[in-house]
């Protein structure tokens, strides 16, 4: 490949978006290049469906989706952008805690303003994203873990980040006893969670993996 991204064709029918089936990955999808033959069958997916879809370039597939869902379908051509394609220089783990429809959340303040970050921390030396997830939830909240699922993953800079639906025991422990960096770990209502400030944002792209989309409450 050339120090020039390709481009990719960016098409919409009366299904969705066009993309070509990868004939060596099931359930993965792919941007058309542009001016090229396929290797895979063309289909088309809804945008309920490509939302939760394995679409690659992810970068790329993250921005259309993004256009798509706020803008509407916007056909045109797109330059390849593959954030998964280096080596991420540090993987995070965020845990995904809900009970009675309250999410887990670990409380901040800056500049008399609140803001909230999700659980988690940096996987260590060694240590798999599964495991680091519930290390980290027991660190910052006290509460002791079990994964149910990852539910995405995020590609932000130079970092990676996995995201799990982890079902919970337990009671928020002491503030003295727990390591996150001065924060209050908080139950927050869905309903109030999905217009919390959040730290760290979503970032270049990110990807719901729908073979693990969770199917009830965890916690």
């Amino acid at each position: 490949m050339s120090d020039t991204p390709p481009l990719l064709d960016i098409r919409f029918d009366h299904v969705g978006l066009v993309v070509t089936e990868a004939p060596d990955e099931e359930g993965v999808h792919h941007l058309p290049l542009q001016g090229r033959t396929t290797d895979g069958a063309l289909c088309s997916l809804p945008l309920a469906r490509a939302l939760h879809a394995r679409i690659r370039p992810v970068g790329t597939a993250e921005t259309v989706l993004r256009n798509w869902a706020t803008e509407g379908p916007t056909p045109g051509v797109a330059a390849w952008d593959d954030p998964t394609a280096a080596e991420p220089v540090r993987v995070r783990a965020g845990a995904v805690v809900i009970r009675d429809e309250h999410m887990l959340l670990i409380g901040f303040e800056e500049d008399g303003q609140p803001y909230y970050e999700i659980p988690g921390g940096g996987v260590e030396e060694g240590e798999t994203p599964r495991a680091a997830v519930i290390r980290e939830l027991r660190e910052e909240s006290g509460l002791r873990g079990e994964v149910v699922t990852e539910v995405a993953r995020v590609w932000k800079d130079d970092r990676r980040e996995h995201y799990f639906l982890v079902r919970a025991e337990g009671e928020i422990g002491a503030r003295a006893e727990l390591d996150n960096h001065g924060g209050t770990p908080t139950w927050v209502g869905r309903a109030a969670a999905r217009h919390a400030c959040l730290a760290p944002a979503a970032g270049l792209a990110h990807r719901p993996l729908a073979r693990d989309r969770p199917t009830g409450p965890a916690g």
